[in-house]
């Protein structure tokens, strides 16, 4: 029977509560890469090459979504996970009705604006009369049910801050399975092509909102929905809001990145290499987010340890996670050296794309096996409430490294300037989050930490 007290956090041993978290993190985390894979392959072999392209155009949306969303979640979770280990549960309650709230009001403002300018926006990010169309009735079926997709990521986040990593585990798994049942039925079997991708995409969403709010719903958890928690309050909203800054601006720098990359590539390469980088998106993604699994996992441990101020225990979780999380891109690293056609044509048959793909999958992995530090180094700042590090780090990253990258190179080597932008941002982006990490872990082991939230 699954724990219903976060106070283990404090006890267990490390590597058993690591595991215990993050696995069930991973394997929804990996669940929703291929959740996203999916959509691509049914499209690539139900919908064809240009189809591919078009889906890739609409990742700045998607990008810019997640980003919104994790304003919330993540934020609210890591705000949850110090409260509960401060022991203060009545924030901690409120904390779970606020969730709710901003991703109501947050989700409904977006999907409007994007609905009003969706057109124009496609444009910009590359759009050609071949995919246009593609894109725009993919993002009309996603922006229909964006709500429930702020929704659901929320609260996901949520049930893992609360002690109930397994739950949210089968939320996401739920989801996979469905949207797996369904697409391949709306595409091959009703004919609705892309958009049947999209709608499979939030029936399988609505289906697992309604399974988490069966579980907050229970009233003999500890956290859970009832009267008198939702209200907004200022300050849980600017605490939120705060610590997930940092993965709201690591997200909306991507939307602008993928803007100049799909630019770049269409540019140097065509519709093909635009669809060629949604290929190399989707394999990278499932190892990101692998990554993503083991800092969920690491989020409840080092938060309650924190706010316990038992840093000792940080420091152990965030050892331990930057050993697995390096395992994990490194294997990453291999797969896309070893055998890269092999794993684009699970996406597309076409000769063309799949050279096109395979060339950009060897050299966007090149420096993998670094990839894992810097990102449990960006997420460990966050987990702990150090908000302007993690921003810091996030936002260095992408604007200060890969923007100008993706701005210059592609005038020396065309669309392998495009390719080799991205690994370079990734060396650069390692070496500067170790020394931060380097200076922090000296307070952490002298006892020179004050509380931040």
């Amino acid at each position: 029977m699954e724990q219903k007290s976060p106070t283990v956090l404090g006890k267990e041993p490390i590597g058993k509560l690591l595991i215990q978290y993050s696995i069930p993190a991973i394997i929804a985390m990996t669940a929703s890469s291929l959740y996203n894979m999916i959509d691509s392959i049914f499209i690539g072999h139900g919908v064809g090459p240009l189809a591919i392209s078009g889906l890739a155009l609409t990742f700045p949306l998607m990008n810019l979504s997640a980003a919104f969303g994790s304003l919330v979640g993540v934020g609210a979770s890591t705000l949850m996970s110090v409260k509960l280990g401060q022991k203060d549960y009545q924030t901690a309650q409120k904390v779970l009705g606020n969730v709710i709230l901003l991703n109501l009001i947050i989700g409904a403002i977006y999907t409007v604006i994007m609905f009003i300018f969706l057109d124009d926006v496609l444009k910009i990010f590359g759009s050609s009369p071949d995919t246009h169309g593609y894109a725009k009735d993919f993002m009309e079926i996603i922006l229909a049910g964006n709500i429930v997709t702020h929704s659901y990521l929320g609260l996901n986040s949520v049930l893992r801050a609360s002690g109930h990593p397994k739950q949210a585990m089968m939320a996401t798994i739920l989801t996979v399975v469905i949207n797996a049942i369904l697409a391949p039925l709306f595409i091959f079997v009703f004919g609705w092509g892309i958009r049947g991708a999209a709608s499979a995409t939030i029936i399988a969403q609505v289906i697992s909102l309604a399974w988490q709010f069966h579980t907050f719903l229970d009233k003999r958890e500890l956290i859970h929905i009832q009267r008198g928690i939702f209200k907004l309050k200022r300050k849980i909203v600017v605490n939120s809001i705060s610590i997930g800054m940092a993965p709201f601006l690591m997200n909306l720098a991507s939307c602008f990145i993928v803007i100049l990359i799909n630019l770049g590539l269409k540019k140097h390469g065509g519709d093909l290499a635009i669809g060629a980088y949604g290929i190399v998106n989707r394999i990278a993604f499932l190892f990101i987010m692998i990554v993503l699994g083991f800092n969920q996992g690491m989020q409840p441990i080092a938060g309650y340890n924190y706010g316990a101020r038992l840093y000792g225990r940080v420091i152990e979780v965030l050892k331990k996670t930057i050993f697995l999380a390096t395992c994990a891109t490194t294997a990453g690293f291999l797969i896309s050296e070893l055998i890269p056609g092999l794993v684009v044509n699970i996406f597309t048959t076409d000769h063309e794309l799949t050279a096109i793909a395979a060339r950009g999958l060897k050299i966007v992995l090149m420096f993998y096996p670094i990839v894992g530090f810097q990102m449990v180094t960006s997420n460990f700042f966050q987990c702990i409430g150090m908000a302007k590090k993690a921003i810091f780090l996030s936002v260095t990253r992408q604007c200060l490294f890969l923007i100008p990258c993706l701005i210059i190179l592609p005038n020396f080597w065309g669309q392998d300037g495009v390719w080799f932008s991205m690994p370079l941002c990734d060396f650069v982006a390692s070496l500067l989050a170790f020394f931060m990490l380097r200076r922090e872990i000296r307070k952490f082991k002298s006892g020179n930490v004050k509380a931040t939230i």
